[in-house]
């Protein structure tokens, strides 16, 4: 018998709830005990260069990345993904579905757009491909000795908008790391990526002190993050301890292996289902009852999935 429930991979974004009608709108969030905060601020930069911005009052990434738009004034798809607390392209620092509440949110926005002809002569191309929560995938690594690895014009942080023709806008990164593996070998295709808008401020970064106080402040060494939920809800948690964090870098690298993505908020949605749960089989069931059935993971997944979770709870991954 299947540990899991093969379905097609079809996902469309959870809708965001209207908010409750109330005479006294609330401007805090909910934290993980359920007493009521004040309205969190962040601060925001562009990468490529920008005056300092604040702000406040989003819930979900759809709505951060409007709130980032209006504060400089321009279209919230023009943004490719956001990094924490550095203005590089640096995929280490990639806001996913949590922001630590000290955190500095630095935006990449679209920049020159570019059109390579590749010929497929291996299986794989050596892409891990994430995307922006947003409907924007973009190139998170790429494979030492790949193909792509020779081709100077493609680079970690390019945004896939179309395959042959095909608008990958849109699309989740499965989908699009899909796309890229259905290409039979020997076949030669046009990918259109379009790169991070570039700048020539170098020494560009989150300040170091606070201009109305004086005293010092550490951006992202908060031990508080506001996390963002499939419900398009936020709440602000405590961050996970260290064999936490092993168990979801691991399962992000099975992702990786599987199906060529890279996703610290689904590796974290997995590790969460897990608590609790005393066999593989239990894990199937709650997976297979959430949202993320629509990935279809196959049984050999589900099975090193949990060998991960059991190491990661033993202490053998830290």
């Amino acid at each position: 018998m299947s540990l899991f429930k093969k379905k097609a991979p079809k996902y469309s974004a959870p809708p965001v709830p209207p908010p409750a009608e109330d005479t006294q709108p609330s401007n805090g969030l909910e934290n993980n005990n359920g007493a009521q905060k004040s309205q969190l601020v962040f601060h925001c930069q562009q990468a490529q260069g920008s005056p300092l911005g604040l702000i406040s009052g989003f819930s979900n990434v759809h709505e951060l990345y409007q709130k980032i738009a209006e504060c400089y004034d321009f279209p919230p798809d023009d943004i490719l993904f956001c990094t924490l607390n550095t203005h590089k392209v640096d995929m280490k620092k990639l806001l996913g579905g949590q922001i630590g509440l000290d955190d500095f949110i630095f935006a990449h926005r679209k920049g020159r757009p570019k059109e390579i002809e590749i010929v497929k002569t291996e299986d794989a191309l050596g892409l891990t491909i994430t995307d922006n929560g947003a409907g924007c995938s973009f190139i998170k690594k790429i494979k030492e000795g790949s193909i792509v690895s020779r081709i100077p014009h493609i680079a970690i942080g390019d945004h896939i908008e179309r395959l042959n023709g095909e608008n990958a806008v849109g699309k989740r990164h499965y989908e699009v790391a899909k796309l890229l593996k259905d290409i039979p070998k020997g076949t030669t295709f046009t990918i259109r990526l379009i790169e991070p808008l570039k700048s020539g401020f170098a020494s560009i970064g989150p300040k170091t002190g606070s201009m109305r106080s004086g005293k010092k402040q550490s951006y992202g060494s908060g031990k508080e993050t506001l996390r963002f939920k499939a419900n398009g809800q936020a709440t602000i948690e405590n961050e996970h301890d260290e064999r936490s964090k092993a168990g979801i870098d691991k399962i992000n690298g099975l992702l990786e292996s599987f199906m060529g993505i890279n996703d610290t908020e689904l590796a974290t949605q997995m590790w969460d289902l897990s608590q609790g749960k005393t066999n593989s089989m239990q894990l199937a069931e709650a997976i297979d009852n959430s949202d993320l059935q629509e990935f279809g993971f196959t049984d050999e997944f589900i099975i090193e999935l949990w060998g991960v979770i059991t190491d990661a709870r033993s202490g053998r991954l830290s």
